[in-house]
Formats: C-alpha cells, sequence, structure tokens
C-alpha cells in the first residue's frame, strides 16, 4: 500500500506514528502508558520524598454534566423508572435519553434491570439510582453531628464525647496493627501515612537523605468542623498515630491546622524541630 506523503511521520526513522488505543465506547483516548522506572510509586519512595495518596479517596465525587444530572434528579423524585415515563417528565428524545442512563450505567450511578412486565413480549427495563449516585445530592452529616458535640459539650458530658473517640480511635486500631506487623522505621512510616490517608487525612511521611524516618504530615482534617468545636478528636488521633508508629516515637507537634497552619505536622523522635523560629507545640500525650 502506498504511504500517504502527507501523513506525519517520525523525524529519525520515517515511521509513521503510534496511534493511542481509544476507549471503545466513548471514543475517549485510553490512558498512557508510565514511563519505566518514572512512575508516582517510584519517587513516593525514595528518601526525603513524601508518601502521597496514589489515587483520590473512594468518595471523591466526579462531576457530570447538567443532562445527566437532570436525568438523576427526575430518578430521585419518581424512583425506578422506565424510559418512557423519564421520558414523560424531561426534556430529551427518547435515543438521547437511552444513550445518557446507559453512560450513567457504565459510570456506575444508575442501576438496571428487567424487572416489569407491562406487555406480552421483552420485559420494560427499569432504571435506577445506584448508591453511588447519593453523593450527588445535599448531605447533612457533618452540620448534625457538630450540632450534636455542641448540645453534649453544652450538656456537660465531656467525657462522654472523649470516650466515644477513644473507643472509635481502638475499633480501627487492630485492623492497622495487622498491616503493621513486621515493618520497621521508613516503611512502618509510610503504612502509617497510607492508613491515614485512607481515613482522609491526606498524609504524607517524609524521611531523612538516610531514610530515617522524619515527619509526618497530615495535609486535611476530614473532621474540621467538629474539631473548631472541641479538641477532643485531636487527642484521641494522636494517641492512636503513637500506637501505630510504636510505644518508643515521640511525637512533636509542629504545625496545626486550626492554627492556620497549611498541615498537622509531627516530627518523629522527639527533636527540637522549629517553626518560624520558635517551637510549636509539644510532645503528644
Amino acid at each position: 500500500m502506498a504511504r500517504n506523503p502527507a501523513a506525519p511521520t517520525h523525524p529519525r526513522t520515517g515511521a509513521p506514528p503510534r496511534r493511542r488505543a481509544t476507549d471503545r465506547r466513548t471514543g475517549a483516548p485510553g490512558p498512557r502508558r508510565a514511563a519505566e522506572g518514572g512512575s508516582p510509586a517510584g519517587a513516593a519512595g525514595r528518601a526525603g520524598a513524601p508518601l502521597r495518596a496514589a489515587s483520590p479517596p473512594s468518595d471523591a465525587r466526579p462531576a457530570v454534566g447538567a443532562s445527566h444530572f437532570e436525568v438523576l434528579q427526575a430518578l430521585k423524585r419518581r424512583g425506578p423508572a422506565t424510559i418512557v415515563e423519564l421520558g414523560a417528565a424531561l426534556r430529551f428524545a427518547k435515543e438521547t435519553l437511552r444513550e445518557h442512563l446507559e453512560a450513567l450505567v457504565f459510570r456506575g450511578l444508575v442501576t438496571r434491570a428487567a424487572a416489569r412486565r407491562g406487555r406480552p413480549g421483552r420485559p420494560e427495563i427499569l432504571y435506577a439510582l445506584a448508591p453511588a449516585a447519593e453523593a450527588y445530592f445535599p448531605r447533612r452529616e457533618s452540620a448534625v453531628l457538630t450540632d450534636l458535640v455542641r448540645h453534649l459539650l453544652v450538656e456537660g458530658r465531656e467525657a462522654e464525647l472523649r470516650a466515644f473517640f477513644t473507643a472509635r480511635a481502638a475499633e480501627r486500631r487492630e485492623a492497622a496493627r495487622a498491616r503493621l506487623e513486621g515493618l520497621r522505621g521508613r516503611r512502618r512510616l509510610e503504612e502509617v501515612a497510607r492508613i491515614l490517608t485512607e481515613d482522609g487525612y491526606m498524609a504524607e511521611a517524609e524521611s531523612d537523605p538516610a531514610g530515617r524516618p522524619r515527619r509526618l504530615r497530615l495535609c486535611h482534617c476530614p473532621i474540621r468542623d467538629v474539631v473548631a468545636v472541641t479538641p477532643l478528636p485531636c487527642g484521641a488521633e494522636l494517641r492512636y498515630v503513637r500506637e501505630l508508629l510504636g510505644r518508643e516515637s515521640r511525637l512533636v507537634r509542629v504545625s496545626y491546622l486550626p492554627d492556620g497552619d497549611a498541615s498537622c505536622s509531627y516530627s518523629l523522635g522527639g527533636g527540637s524541630e522549629t517553626a518560624g523560629g520558635r517551637r510549636r507545640g509539644r510532645t503528644a500525650r
């Protein structure tokens, strides 16, 4: 076959460029292969490099377009429905609506089931919201929890709150310890950072040039509204982290999110870490 002279070629070899694979459903380009030895995981393990989350948290909410959200809203209001029933409430043509529904099914936001027979022949397909779609509708758990904490404090029941946060940490302790079995030094600190990241803290483990664990940074507080009312969760979490790192570890707080810092950072080993020319915080208890 004759080569098209206008087609682009490699400047050195003269070969045509490789075509990037595409998704057969959407036509979008597929992911590029990472260069050998250049993956983020390889960088995270180097001495002095912080350990970062490799992927978004499981509760991250990908964006949906306005048309897709209209479909989700209609299913929220009506409950499980057929295309005909949804079409009566929406402005889309039947085939367009079908495409939107299939795209939402593909994304795990809508389920489909052949569960209703209206007349002889093939059963009608019912579409319904999947549990993952609930993240796209208003939620107020954080505000309710904060109000509850504030109420208990006003009623003088601080001891109950302290016991709750301590018990919550204890429930997670055994599973975390199993993951840390046999790990020491930098590897143990990195696994603790992974565990805390899964809990929502966006933790980073930092080591010195020799590979010794140096600092643990918590870049996000998943219960910051509660911490604004009471520091009780901070004490419980610090005791939890100290237990995971080992009884011999001494954590010295060098920065604190509620004070306006970028992270809650802790120096390991009880060193005299400073920030802004002065000692920040004290050994965690």
